[in-house]
């Protein structure tokens, strides 16, 4: 099992940058791949990219593609997502998860989920 808490969202300017961070507890880190979800009032929660176990295969929604690059340093137990050129759509709060079966993409089993992470972009 293993439990995570994100941390570095806030209140930013349209086309600024944000990191958010998801620190993960227990040794097991590395055999799980991670992703980070989004939700905004009112609606679904979303996949906004993932990352496999080691880190060499990357997802992307096409929303977020080219603006946003998911990273993680296993000896850290960690995983970053680093947001560019934000937009006002951005504004949701967002989950980091760990996924069991080590794939990382959209439609894998994340089993494992943060708090989650206000994220707030002005326009």
């Amino acid at each position: 099992q293993v439990q995570l808490v994100e941390s570095g969202g806030g209140l930013v300017q349209a086309g600024g940058s944000l990191r958010l961070s998801c620190a993960a507890s227990g040794r097991t880190f590395s055999s799980y791949a991670m992703g980070w979800f989004r939700q905004a009032p009112g609606k679904e929660r979303e996949f906004v990219c993932g990352i496999n176990r080691f880190g060499g295969s990357t997802y992307y929604a096409d929303s977020v593609k080219g603006r946003f690059t998911i990273s993680r340093d296993n000896a850290k137990n960690a995983m970053y997502l680093q947001m560019n050129s934000l937009k006002p759509e951005d504004t949701a709060v967002y989950y980091c998860a760990a996924d069991p079966t080590g794939w990382g993409g959209p439609r894998s089993e994340y089993n494992y989920w943060g708090q989650g992470t206000q994220v707030t972009v002005s326009s």
